[in-house]
């Protein structure tokens, strides 16, 4: 059976409180990215992903090792809870998911642009070739 993992980790970059949303299992890794604005309370960022969990867009699947959860002992747990908190709050890997979905979302902008583009110029042309047939006719 395959297990899965998430982590939520809230940090403050200026000038809004942000949430990296991690998750994977099975050799894969996504991540998300959600601003909350104000420092949000630890019920208020239960609720927003209870409510809005389904509209998450998290980055393209990446490839992973697999975690193997081990039993940690509890003061070493909370060492290496101390520590998290004192280090910066985005790994590496989130970084690049993130940089990877932004390049996605670019292209596709782009794409989309460049057809709206297009199709403006067919219209314009359809235009001129629109008036251009009426003054032919000759009225």
């Amino acid at each position: 059976m395959e297990t899965g993992y998430a982590r939520l980790t809230v940090c403050f970059e200026p000038p809004f409180w942000v949430g990296l949303y991690e998750r994977g299992g099975g050799g894969t890794y996504e991540v998300c990215r959600i601003v909350f604005g104000a420092e949000p309370r630890d019920h208020q960022v239960y609720a927003f992903l209870l409510e809005h969990w389904r509209h998450l867009r998290f980055s393209p699947s990446m490839e992973a090792e697999d975690l193997t959860e081990r039993k940690v002992n509890p003061k070493r747990m909370r060492r290496q809870i101390k520590r998290q908190m004192r280090a910066p709050g985005i790994g590496t890997k989130a970084q690049q998911a993130l940089k990877l979905q932004q390049e996605q979302g670019k292209e596709a902008r782009k794409r989309r642009s460049r057809e709206e583009r297009e199709a403006e110029k067919d219209r314009q042309f359809a235009l001129r070739q629109e008036k251009q047939r009426e003054k032919h006719k000759g009225h």
